[in-house]
């Protein structure tokens, strides 16, 4: 059994991460941490963890007595970056949740995060976490860094098409989430009676996840982000031009092509039905991204939709799915749930 431990475990994605991992076949978590709550059993803060663990929390100078063969951060963004040294000396294999590790340019990263970057020598060791995209490096890669939520749904939408070279121009990414992409440390505005009914433009501009995406595409991307009453979910509606003589079967032909063979991207395009394009409430604790488009032939534009949850393909399931790429193991395992209907 594969030794795994959790760095940051007591907010969502770190609660997803002990849930999926208690699951998986064939890990055992070793520790999860957080200094706050060292000594409290984790089912505290993650109730549907009851019955399942006696594990409690340690705090993070723990982690030198753990021998994890994988070490998965769940730790703030800015934060990581400072400890990611460390953090390598004490795991085989580190998988990294937070922001730090995502951009290839510091530069870009200190434009998005609005701080220099405490280990730009430490950036190019790491792999993006999308195995989509990524399979073969991830398979022998002891650096993972997953994407954003927004991001990998924009990722996975617009990249066949960025490809194949059948959009041109910039991409306007219109995005929508829950409100557990704010953490469980999320503020005034994650409180219920602030979020209840509103639909919160919180990013009007120059979110993160919008250099991400651009970089994964090598397009120009402009993205606005909106808080809604969902607890769970990330949709985005990613508006392209696309390029002469470019038609729906074309689209499509891209899709099915990059996403045919893959576990967990389903092209969801058809013309009738409540689901006939990619709705996250379906997608509700699984680690499916569906993707799917409208083509608009009249003015040659399209509009490239995605939708996950944010704390599993979105996170937490991401994540896993990498460790299993790495470790040779089937990409489903410890990911086999479907997701809810009705929810």
């Amino acid at each position: 059994m594969l030794r795994v431990a959790i760095v940051g475990a007591s907010g969502y994605i770190g609660g997803e991460l002990l849930r999926l991992l208690h699951g998986h076949p064939r890990v055992t978590v070793v520790a999860a941490t957080s200094d706050r709550l060292a000594g409290r059993r984790v089912d505290g803060p993650h109730p549907n963890l009851r019955g399942h663990t006696d594990l409690c929390f340690v705090g993070h100078d723990s982690l030198e007595k753990t021998d994890a063969d994988v070490l998965f951060l769940a730790a703030p963004h800015r934060e990581t970056m400072g400890r990611m040294a460390q953090f390598l000396q004490l795991a085989r294999t580190v998988i990294d949740l937070s922001g730090d590790f995502r951009l290839s340019d510091p530069e870009v990263y200190a434009s998005y995060y609005g701080v220099a970057h405490a280990a730009p020598q430490l950036i190019s060791g790491f792999t993006t976490g999308l195995p989509e995209w990524h399979r073969a490096p991830l398979a022998t890669s002891d650096r993972i860094a997953v994407p954003g939520c927004m991001a990998t749904a924009g990722i996975l939408a617009v990249k066949p098409l960025a490809l194949a070279g059948l959009i041109t121009g910039p991409v306007a990414v219109d995005a929508r989430t829950g409100s557990s992409g704010s953490g469980v440390s999320g503020g005034p505005a994650g409180a219920h009676a602030e979020r209840s009914g509103a639909l919160r433009v919180f990013a009007p501009s120059g979110h993160r996840h919008e250099a991400e995406i651009a970089q994964a595409t090598a397009r120009p991307v402009r993205m606005t982000a909106t808080g809604v009453e969902a607890v769970r979910g990330v949709q985005v509606l990613c508006h392209v031009t696309l390029a002469s003589g470019v038609a729906e079967r074309d689209v499509r032909s891209a899709y099915r092509a990059a996403y045919g063979n893959e576990p967990f991207v389903r092209v969801i395009a058809q013309r009738q039905g409540l689901y006939r394009l990619p709705e996250p409430k379906i997608l509700t604790g699984s680690n499916y991204c569906d993707v799917g488009f409208a083509v608009s032939a009249a003015d040659g534009t399209a509009v490239l939709i995605g939708a996950l949850d944010n704390l599993v393909k979105g996170g937490a399931g991401g994540a896993v799915q990498c460790m299993n790429v790495r470790f040779g193991w089937p990409e489903r395992t410890g990911l086999e749930f479907f997701g809810l209907h009705p929810n």
